[in-house]
């Protein structure tokens, strides 16, 4: 195990820790794409381009809500170091893919709340089975949506019925242009169902059954084909939409920052919560949704949201493996 330097008054083991357990936050096809970089005032967090979904996600977005959802996660294992993080976004032009800078603003002991989400981190899942038929009660739901505004992002819940089977059906078609495409199959099936030993993608056993044809909400198949597709997706989860109030980079990250303390919030209340990537992902499916959901607000991830059964966790890389060196300017 090579040694990790010490940072922001922390041991190397704390540090080690630290990053760990920012390493556990969620990202397209589990493909963790950050990096860090440690120095004894600082922990930088970066993003890993050669992690980067070119088909799927060819401008970033997810790659860049990703790292924001990390991001969140690092500032929680400060907060249960007794660290109050300085967080600073910093776009740099000689270091483009620098995502963000956390310095030590001085002590602070996680208060209960935060220390829930902490708790939560290595139990947070995405589950890709079927759910249970059964409601979401009316206080996890404002506390999903609570979680999003303390993060400066908003929670659209999509309860009416004809807007739910507007937004189906988008999902429907926009995943069908997605798997007609060669270039996009061959990327899904490079990251997800396969039973390889390695750190990252979507292992064949994390993939859920296959959906059956007359699914309405799960389309995708991230079993590889493995998975018996003969259970059945419920019919009504809950669908939720998170949004941000403007447009780029530093609206991305929030969102990821926002979409990690909603899952966590999430675990804390026994939800189960998947992703409807597709609504994003094709870029009229988005302009649609963004009308018809909130109008003004632009759409960052779509989630299905009920009670699951529990699912194994998917496999993270070791911190040697994201934490980096001066080597130059682009990479931690």
């Amino acid at each position: 195990m090579i040694e990790t330097a010490g940072a922001l008054g922390l041991s190397g083991t704390q540090v080690r820790d630290a990053l760990s357990t920012a390493g556990m936050a969620p990202s397209l096809h589990n493909s963790q794409p950050w990096r860090f970089r440690t120095t004894p005032d600082a922990i930088e967090l970066h993003a890993d381009r050669d992690r980067q979904l070119r088909v799927a996600d060819p401008d970033g977005r997810e790659l860049r809500i990703a790292c924001g959802a990390a991001l969140f996660t690092l500032r929680l294992a400060l907060l249960g170091a007794g660290i109050r993080p300085l967080v600073s976004i910093l776009p740099d032009r000689d270091r483009p893919d620098l995502i963000a800078s956390v310095r030590r603003s001085g002590d602070r002991p996680a208060g209960p709340r935060m220390l829930q989400l902490l708790d939560a981190v290595p139990r947070r899942r995405t589950n890709r089975n079927p759910f249970a038929d059964v409601e979401v009660s009316t206080v996890a739901r404002y506390e999903l949506r609570r979680a999003a505004v303390e993060e400066g992002a908003w929670l659209d819940l999509v309860t009416d019925p004809e807007t739910r089977w507007e937004l189906s059906d988008l999902a429907r078609r926009a995943h069908e242009k997605q798997v007609a495409d060669p270039a996009f199959a061959a990327e899904l099936e490079a990251w997800t169902g396969h039973t390889a030993d390695r750190p990252d993608g979507v292992p064949a056993w994390a993939g859920g059954p296959l959906p059956p044809p007359n699914s309405t909400w799960v389309l995708r198949d991230f079993s590889g084909g493995t998975a018996p597709g003969d259970r059945v997706y419920e019919d009504e989860p809950l669908i939720a939409v998170l949004s941000v109030h403007g447009e780029g980079p530093r609206e991305e990250i929030r969102a990821g920052e926002a979409l990690q303390r909603v899952l966590l919030t999430a675990t804390v209340h026994g939800l189960a919560v998947s992703f409807l990537s597709q609504l994003i992902e094709v870029p009229e499916a988005r302009d649609r949704m963004r009308r018809l959901i909130s109008g003004s607000r632009p759409p960052q991830v779509v989630l299905r949201i009920g009670h699951g059964w529990p699912v194994a966790a998917t496999p993270r890389r070791p911190v040697e493996d994201v934490l980096g060196s001066d080597d130059g300017p682009d990479r931690p």
